[in-house]
């Protein structure tokens, strides 16, 4: 998965995916060039990449599942910093919140029945 900011974008990115998210954040390769940060999340990847003509993702988006009680318990921590938390029900089965990165990137966390 990768999400792009804007040019200087990458520390409030990371503090985001790392601090207030919690995921792990892992060594980017230096001869990749350029600025970035990767975390990991699970078996998967999430890469924050810098882009000079950046436009936030409202609508297309990383979606991370957690367990019932971590759900709710990122949901707190997320409002606690002041990020929107957006409950949505429309998905059978699963409990899910979306929330935006300090870029504007919509990111959604949910959890399955």
């Amino acid at each position: 998965m990768q999400v792009v900011v804007p040019p200087s974008g990458t520390d409030a990115a990371a503090r985001f995916y790392g601090d207030v998210v919690g995921l792990e954040r892992i060594e980017r390769p230096e001869t990749l060039g350029g600025v970035g940060a990767w975390f990991r999340a699970g078996s998967q990847e999430l890469h924050v990449s810098e882009y000079e003509d950046f436009a936030p993702a409202p609508k297309a988006h990383p979606a991370f599942e957690l367990a019932g009680a971590e759900l709710d318990v990122l949901a707190e921590r997320l409002a606690a910093t002041g990020a929107e938390v957006r409950w949505d029900e429309r998905l059978p089965g699963a409990r899910r919140f979306y929330s935006f990165d300090p870029a504007g990137n919509r990111v959604e966390f949910l959890t399955r029945a």
